[in-house]
C-alpha cells in the first residue's frame, strides 16, 4: 500500500511516500480503507521528534485522525461490519499511521448521513480537545466564556460546543472566520492592540472564564511570538480576575509560570456523541483545503504557517 512515512526527525522534508505492507488488525482493532486523513499541528511536533522516546521506533507514520470504510476486523470486534463508514483516531504504534491507504483504529464511530469522509476526518482531535477543555474549565450554562483564538479549529469547535450547552460566548478571531463565528451566535472582536478593552466592553466588565486556543505562545498583537511576558494569558487572567478561571490548550510554558489551567489527557470515549452532533449540524470543522498524499510538503507548509483558515485534509 502507499503510505507516508519518515525514518529521521526534522522538517516535513523527511516525510516520504512509500510502498509498505498493509497493517493487520489486532484484537479489538479494525482496519479501514482510508478516504481522508486530517492534518494537525501535532503532526509536525511528532516529525520534529519532540515525543521521540514516547512513540514507536523509526520508521514511523504520519496522521492522527482518519475516516474511511471498514476493511477488516480484529479478534473480538463486534458492532461494526465490513463496508461501514467510520471515523476516529488512527493507532500510532507501528511504522504507518493514518496517512496511508489502509490504517488501524482502536476507537471509532460511524460517519453520520450527510457528512463526507473529509468532514469526518476533520472532527476527532478538534472535537475531543474542545469538549475536554470546556469540561476541565468548568464553564456552566449561562456563564460568559471568552474563547481566545476562536479562528482555530479547536477554538471554533469550542464556540460551537459552548453555545450548544447554553453558554454565552465572546470570541477573538481574525477576519477569515469572524463572520462565521458571528453567524453561530458569538460576539466577536479582533486580535491586536486593545483586545482586552474591547472584550471588557462587550462583556460589560469581566468574563466568567476564558479558553485560550490560539497557536502556542500567540501574542495579542502579533500572533506567533512566544513568551509569557507578551502572550495572551496575562490579559485573559485580567479579564477573568483569576488564573484558575483560564485554561490554555497550547501555551503550557506560560501556564506553568502564571498558574493557568491546562488539559492534556486525550480520550475518545465520546466519538459517538460527536457523530450525533455532526449529524445534527451542531458540530462541523471547516475544511480549508484537501491534498493527495503526494502533496504532503505543500500541505505541511500551509499547515505550519497557521494561516490555513480551517482544516487541511489528505484525501485518498
Amino acid at each position: 500500500m502507499k503510505a507516508l512515512q519518515f525514518d529521521q526527525f526534522g522538517s516535513p522534508d523527511v516525510i516520504k511516500l512509500r510502498d509498505v505492507p498493509a497493517p493487520e488488525p489486532g484484537p479489538g482493532q479494525i482496519r479501514i480503507a482510508v478516504l481522508a486523513c486530517g492534518l494537525n499541528p501535532a503532526d509536525w511536533v511528532i516529525v520534529d521528534g519532540l515525543f521521540g522516546e514516547q512513540l514507536p521506533p523509526l520508521p514511523r507514520g504520519l496522521g492522527l485522525e482518519i475516516a474511511g470504510t471498514v476493511d477488516a476486523l480484529g479478534e473480538g470486534v463486534d458492532g461494526v461490519e465490513i463496508g461501514d463508514r467510520v471515523f476516529g483516531p488512527a493507532t500510532y504504534d507501528g511504522p504507518t499511521a493514518g496517512a496511508a491507504e489502509y490504517a488501524l483504529m482502536a476507537a471509532w464511530a460511524r460517519i453520520p448521513e450527510g457528512v463526507s469522509a473529509e468532514q469526518a476526518a476533520a472532527l476527532p482531535m478538534s472535537a475531543e480537545t474542545a469538549w475536554r477543555a470546556l469540561d476541565d474549565l468548568g464553564v456552566q450554562p449561562g456563564e460568559l466564556l471568552l474563547v481566545h483564538g476562536a479562528g482555530t479549529t479547536v477554538g471554533e469547535t469550542a464556540v460551537r460546543f459552548a453555545l450548544h450547552r447554553g453558554i454565552r460566548v465572546i470570541a477573538t478571531a481574525g477576519p477569515t472566520r469572524a463572520g462565521a463565528l458571528e453567524e453561530l451566535g458569538a460576539r466577536v472582536t479582533t486580535y491586536g492592540d486593545g483586545m482586552a478593552e474591547r472584550v471588557a466592553a462587550l462583556a460589560g466588565g469581566r468574563v466568567d472564564r476564558a479558553l485560550d486556543s490560539a497557536p502556542t505562545g500567540g501574542r495579542i498583537d502579533r500572533p506567533g511570538q512566544a513568551g509569557p511576558a507578551t502572550g495572551a494569558l496575562p490579559a485573559l487572567i485580567g479579564l477573568t480576575g483569576d488564573p484558575d478561571r483560564v485554561l490554555t490548550v497550547s501555551d503550557f510554558a506560560a501556564a506553568a509560570e502564571l498558574g493557568v489551567r491546562t488539559t492534556t489527557e486525550i480520550r475518545y470515549d465520546l466519538l459517538g456523541e460527536f457523530a450525533r452532533l455532526a449529524g445534527e449540524g451542531v458540530l462541523a470543522v471547516p475544511v480549508a483545503r484537501t491534498y493527495p498524499l503526494g502533496q504532503i510538503r505543500e500541505a505541511a507548509e500551509l499547515s505550519r504557517s497557521r494561516r490555513a483558515g480551517g482544516k487541511l485534509v489528505l484525501v485518498l
